[in-house]
């Protein structure tokens, strides 16, 4: 398994409660680098989202129809990313149906060779410019790709994988990407009679990779750092503006400057193991259409230790509090984002009551320190 993933991708599990009046469409947007660490050429990435349609699928980076060119190759006229626009194919296992979007490279049977593949390596990115207009110097030898998707409701869950050839030419195989996927709530306050609805409370909770086995293992799993920006809109933001450099990325200010996370496999996954709760504290603003949040992850690198693999700190320094020595590679970035309707889902009051006693359990709070 992969352990050191480098990107993350917004896609996960939203509160509708029962209404009493139409329910919000809400859109949820992720642009993310992904890094080939792999060791191994991939020719392809697959992400696949459990529990949607294909209608429920509205964005695809590269893709057709999305204002960027959809061929295939390094030609910024021609393609976005190498493998082009991805395709889009439901899929039932078991009663189990999802939706894939897969980039794939094309392979050729008569020379057997693929015309394109993502190199295993190491990369220095901003984590959202692995495309041939990212300004990162993009080409063949570039060990990552740039993806993104759009869609409607939340995935009931995400799973990501390089798609690596096996000893059958042509044949691929999964190469997992352990990612952690934000999770966006978006719950409403009941509507007194008379006054317009008032705004959501929208928050993102994020949770660091697993032990390998968590039913078994006595280690920890990886830590990793993680900075948060954010920053809302008077409007809908679309899938190609979350990409470094656009105005909706650069305005976002500092959410959380440092934390640690890091999954203690003795103790249930939540806040303060393992598990980041933003955005608990206050309704969004009355004007907002959209709430976009910037999610930068670095290694940890400071020493672990060896009989259970938790992360140890430089003296005088903790998990929001990071050494110099204490932080690693740059994993890499994602830009993800939340469209609001204007007609709010409103949920009977006794939901409501049940949620914020719930909220009220979950008060764990990031400490923000002003340490770069």
């Amino acid at each position: 398994m992969n352990k050191h993933a480098c990107s993350i991708l917004t896609l996960a599990l939203v509160a509708l409660y029962p209404t009493a009046a139409p329910a919000a469409v809400i859109g949820f947007l992720g642009n993310f680098d992904v890094i080939n660490d792999t060791g191994s050429t991939a020719h392809g990435f697959e992400i696949e989202l459990e529990g949607l349609h294909i209608e429920d699928i509205t964005d695809t980076f590269g893709g057709a129809g999305r204002g960027f060119p959809s061929g295939r190759g390094f030609d910024a006229a021609n393609a976005v990313v190498r493998y082009g626009a991805p395709t889009i194919t439901e899929y039932n296992v078991g009663g189990v149906f999802g939706t894939k979007v897969t980039y794939l490279g094309l392979f050729d049977n008569a020379s057997n060779t693929w015309d394109f593949g993502t190199p295993s390596g190491t990369f220095i990115t901003p984590g959202d410019n692995c495309w041939t207009g990212g300004g990162v110097g993009y080409g063949p030898g570039t060990a990552c790709d740039h993806f993104g998707v759009g869609t409607t409701k939340n995935a009931t869950k995400t799973t990501y994988n390089w798609l690596l050839e096996t000893a059958t030419p042509g044949i691929l195989t999964n190469g997992m990407v352990t990612l952690p996927a934000p999770v966006w709530n978006v719950v409403q306050a009941p509507v007194v009679d008379g006054l317009p609805p008032p705004p959501p409370v929208v928050y993102a909770q994020i949770q660091a990779p697993l032990p390998e086995n968590p039913e078994n293992s006595e280690l920890f799993g990886e830590a990793i750092w993680v900075k948060v920006y954010t920053t809302e809109l008077e409007r809908e933001v679309q899938l190609e503006e979350l990409i470094g450099g656009n105005q909706v990325i650069e305005q976002a200010e500092t959410e959380i400057e440092w934390q640690l996370l890091q999954v203690d496999p003795k103790k249930p996954v939540g806040p303060g193991n393992g598990e980041l709760e933003l955005g608990l504290a206050a309704p969004v603003g009355p004007n907002a259409d959209s709430i976009i949040r910037r999610y930068e992850f670095f290694k940890f690198s400071g020493e672990y230790d060896p009989e259970n693999h938790e992360a140890k700190f430089a003296a005088g320094y903790g998990d929001s509090n990071p050494a110099d020595t204490d932080i690693g590679t740059y994993l890499g970035a994602q830009n993800g984002a939340v469209n609001l309707n204007l007609i709010q889902a409103v949920p009977e009051l006794e939901t409501y009551a049940m949620m914020l006693a719930g909220l009220g359990l979950l008060g764990f709070r990031a400490q923000r320190k002003s340490k770069k």
